[in-house]
């Protein structure tokens, strides 16, 4: 048995825990002097180099994630004030483009306006990697500025399945109260359920597990998650 020595207590690494059992694991595990985010790992029964199976969106968490959330936004004309105006850290176009071609990369999202995609396309190599491209499949590709804006400082996350199948995200922090964990996890299960695929059999969510920025995974019941 593969156990981890909590502070009351041990607990099974290869058993399935209720999501609420779970994330009280989580919190006695964090010994650290910060405040980690609580990630989750999702495998989905889907098989990415299937279009309709290459699964990409984005959800609003009803208590945030607790993280503040820099904003580059990439626009023109009056889209640039409105972008400021609703609370974006920055906001430009070829100032910040030329920027970016010489590295600068310092936010956590960038969003653009769909006028601005010409030139940001040509920053793949450096966008790309660090998961910074606008895409309207994430919402970080519109005319609706304000709303984008809006909705990244609210905590909005995106849901991406990589290669393996695995989704990989935050939901909070281990500072959270577990009801405000458990809601944003039940809201993350929920909208990705939303997004099954008709091709695919069986199982569409197969496994989950939690796990603070240091700590070990716990895996959760399914059938637990509301």
């Amino acid at each position: 048995m593969a156990t981890v020595k909590l502070r009351n207590t041990d607990y099974d690494k290869e058993l399935l825990h209720d999501l609420s059992e779970a994330i009280q694991i989580v919190k006695e595990v964090s010994s650290v002097k910060f405040d980690e985010s609580v990630d989750l790992a999702i495998k989905l029964n889907v098989d990415p180099r299937h279009a309709e199976e290459n699964i990409r969106i984005s959800t609003s968490l009803p208590n945030g994630t607790g993280k503040k959330v820099v904003l580059l936004v990439l626009a023109q004309g009056d889209k640039v004030k409105e972008a400021l105006d609703a609370g974006a850290d920055y906001c430009g176009n070829k100032d910040y483009i030329d920027k970016i071609k010489s590295g600068w990369v310092d936010v956590d999202k960038i969003i653009a306006t769909p006028d601005m995609m010409a030139e940001l396309g040509k920053l793949g190599k450096i966008l790309g990697p660090k998961g910074l491209m606008p895409n309207p499949k994430s919402g970080t590709v519109t005319m609706d500025v304000v709303k984008a804006v809006n909705d990244q400082k609210a905590g909005m996350v995106e849901l991406r399945v990589e290669k393996t199948g695995i989704v990989h995200t935050v939901c909070g922090k281990v500072s959270f109260d577990s009801p405000d964990l458990i809601e944003n996890i039940s809201s993350i299960y929920n909208s990705l359920l939303k997004t099954r695929p008709p091709s695919v059999k069986g199982q569409f969510i197969e496994k989950m597990s939690i796990s603070s920025t240091m700590g070990p995974g716990v895996k959760v019941n399914l059938n637990s998650i509301g």
